[in-house]
């Protein structure tokens, strides 16, 4: 599991180092997924259940939460 959870903040900030040339959709998209999949890890050791599984469900929705983050922010009073 420390292998996996490493491995997973390794790969999380080599992706963001290269965001200076992105969008703040595009960084908070990628912020999103890295911090998901490691989430997702987690819980997924954590339950018993499959940290891979755990790590793709979770990356899906982080990058989705990003995508979407301006326009909760907007909405909200």
């Amino acid at each position: 599991m420390k292998r996996l959870l490493s491995l997973a903040l390794v790969l999380a900030l080599v992706a963001t180092a290269g965001c200076a040339n992105m969008t703040t959709r595009q960084q908070q998209m990628l912020s999103g997924g890295a911090i998901g999949a490691a989430s997702g890890a987690a819980i997924g050791v954590l339950v018993g259940g499959s940290p891979l599984i755990g790590a793709a469900v979770g990356g899906a929705a982080g990058t989705a939460a990003g995508a979407l983050w301006q326009d909760i922010k907007k909405s909200l009073p």
